[in-house]
Formats: structure tokens, C-alpha cells, sequence
């Protein structure tokens, strides 16, 4: 009997998580999947990105939801296009044995008319952007009053990119006896405002401690005079000629500035910021992902949604102001149990700010 069959997972289940070729449950699976399919309950999980959630929230999903009713019966919010994309497609792989469940997304970018043309065709599970969500509603194009799931994805990191309004005008216009799901890396006072106000007696879970780092990755900094930040930069890029990396910098400009000179100085490097096209960033990330690109330059909102194995390197060309924001970015190294590097090239007058 193997792990999962034991979390109480059903045969169609289990035989998509044998191709997936699954073997022991994360953390997160393992505490949230039981809770969820024993109880019709409200749970705030804390984890971090990387630990596996997609399946500790779509696995008990997908086996409460009835696949012979057409109606809408579970929405997930999540915060970016690429977050929504690799959601449906894992809850889509995890359901391929169950016949007549459909799943949809729903995100800014592409068309709505032909996104509200899959809803009505029956769409058990919609995986949203809170924006086009909003959006669709307005429109009358999908009903959600009669759900009896909600799951918000990456709670903190919604409410970051603004979306508080939309994400409490969305959940008002669901009914009040669902189930919500929340899973969230952080608790700042926004996410537990919304569990306030739209949970009831939630199970809660952590996986890993609050706001810890992963234990995968380690954390270096060098500290170098403000002008030669980006010389640093190339030295470490020679030192590791396997880099495979996403480079932080705090500003679309200076991400634009140094993917540039990398291109020039020889590297395989790219930049990812919120000035670019749709087109344009699916472009950087496919290459990313193909690996064409060793050094991805970005900023902390275009990289949301990047979640690409094996990544060896996190640098942080420039400090962020937030400690979660650095956590964030260090977690996307060291992802399922592989070691990653997180580095910060400092000046002398931010040393105080690591020691912090």
C-alpha cells in the first residue's frame, strides 16, 4: 500500500499518481490531504512555494468534486497567468482517469469570450486570476454562487500585487457554506483579515516554520564597492559555469540594464520585468525553461510565477527591502529536495541589513 493510498486517495487517483510517478507525499500533502477529505472544514495552510501544494489542495479536490454535474463546484485564485496555467495543467494530469471533469483557466491575456465558451461548455473547477475573474463576473459570463469550494493559491502574494478588493468582492459573491482553502507562504495582517472575514473556525497547518528559508538552500554575500556590483556579477557567473539562474534587481530598469550588458559581455542572459509584452515574457521563459537562458534577470513581480526545477543560483543583485521578499526569492532554488545557492552582492553600508 503506498503513501498516498494511505492519505485515503481513491483508485483513479492513485493509478494518475503512479504515472506521475509520485512515491512519498510532501509535508504539506500529508498534513492537508486527510483534513480535507475526513472534513468539510475551512483550512489556512502556511507553506511555502516548492513543497508540493498543488496537489495537497487538488488532490482532495478533485475527489470531493462531482463529476457528473456540469455546474461550477470549485474556483482556485491564484496570482499570476503562469501560476493559473501550471495549476490547471497539474489538476488536469492528476484527473486524467475521471471522466467528465473539466477544468478551465480563467487569467488576463487571452481571450475571454473563448475562456466564458469553456466555462459554459461545464467547468467543475475554474483556476483564476482575481482581475479577469472579476472581470468575468462583472460580465455575467460564470456563476460562482452556488460553489462549494474556493481555494486562494499564494495568498500573500495576491494581495501584494493589489488584488485585496477584488479577491473580497469575488468570495462575497460565493455562498457562505463552501469550504475555503487558503495557502498562503506568509501571514501578513491582509491574509489573516480575509481568513477573518471569510472562514469559519479554519484548520490550520504549517509546514516547515513561518517564514524560515528552506533548509536546501544556503545563503552567501559579497560585499563589494557600489561600482563593481556588476563586475561581481560576472565573476560568479565565471565561477559557475553551470549557472542556471534568476538575478533579482529592484527595478525594471536596472533589470533591463544589466541583462543587456550581460548579452553583450557573452552571457546567456535574458530580461524578465513588467514592461515587456505578454508575447515577449512567454518568449523569456520558454527559453528559460529550455535553458537557452543561464541568467534570467528579473524584478520581484515578473518573477511571481516563475517555478522552474533545478534552478542553481539566486542572486540578489540588489538588496530587497523585505526579509519575506528575500525568502521569496531564495525559495526559488533548492525546490524539491535539490540544493540551491542564494547570493546577495552588498556594499559596505548594507552589511547592517544581512546581520538584521
Amino acid at each position: 500500500m503506498n503513501k498516498f493510498e494511505q492519505l485515503g486517495l481513491n483508485e483513479s487517483l492513485l493509478l494518475a499518481i503512479k504515472d506521475l510517478g509520485f512515491e512519498n507525499p510532501s509535508e504539506v500533502q500529508e498534513k492537508a490531504i486527510p483534513v480535507l477529505l475526513e472534513q468539510n472544514t475551512d483550512l489556512v495552510a502556511l507553506a511555502q512555494t516548492g513543497t508540493g501544494k498543488t496537489a495537497a489542495f487538488g488532490f482532495p479536490l478533485i475527489q470531493k468534486i462531482d463529476a457528473e454535474n456540469r455546474n461550477t463546484q470549485a474556483l482556485i485564485l491564484s496570482p499570476t497567468r503562469e501560476l493559473c496555467l501550471q495549476i490547471t495543467n497539474e489538476i488536469k494530469l492528476y484527473s486524467k482517469y475521471i471522466k467528465g471533469l473539466h477544468t478551465v483557466a480563467v487569467y488576463g491575456g487571452a481571450s475571454i469570450t473563448e475562456q466564458a465558451r469553456e466555462v459554459k461548455r461545464g467547468a467543475q473547477i475554474i483556476v483564476a486570476t482575481p482581475g479577469r475573474m472579476q472581470d468575468m463576473i462583472n460580465r455575467g459570463l460564470v456563476n460562482i454562487k452556488n460553489i462549494d469550494f474556493c481555494i486562494l493559491d499564494e495568498a500573500d502574494e495576491m494581495l501584494n500585487m493589489g488584488f485585496y478588493e477584488d479577491i473580497c468582492s469575488i468570495l462575497s459573491d460565493t455562498p457562505d457554506e463552501k469550504n475555503t482553502w487558503l495557502f498562503s507562504a506568509t501571514m501578513p495582517a491582509e491574509v489573516a483579515r480575509i481568513a477573518k472575514q471569510f472562514m469559519s473556525t479554519p484548520v490550520e497547518i504549517t509546514v516547515g516554520s513561518k517564514n524560515s528559508g528552506s533548509a536546501t538552500v544556503s545563503h552567501e554575500y559579497y560585499c563589494v564597492n557600489a561600482r563593481d556590483r556588476y563586475e561581481a556579477l560576472k565573476r560568479l557567473a565565471d565561477a559557475n559555469p553551470d549557472i542556471f539562474s534568476v538575478v533579482f534587481c529592484r527595478t525594471k530598469r536596472d533589470t533591463q540594464a544589466v541583462a543587456e550588458k550581460l548579452i553583450e559581455d557573452g552571457y546567456n542572459a535574458a530580461a524578465l520585468h513588467g514592461d515587456l509584452s505578454q508575447a515577449q515574457r512567454d518568449g523569456v521563459m520558454k527559453s528559460f525553461r529550455g535553458r537557452q537562458i543561464q541568467m534570467l534577470v528579473a524584478t520581484d513581480v515578473a518573477a511571481r510565477g516563475i517555478d522552474v526545477d533545478n534552478i542553481t543560483h539566486v542572486v540578489n543583485y540588489q538588496l530587497p527591502d523585505e526579509i519575506e521578499t528575500y525568502n521569496h526569492r531564495s525559495g526559488r532554488t533548492g525546490r524539491a529536495g535539490k540544493l540551491g545557492t542564494s547570493i546577495v552582492i552588498i556594499t559596505k553600508s548594507e552589511i547592517r541589513k544581512i546581520h538584521s
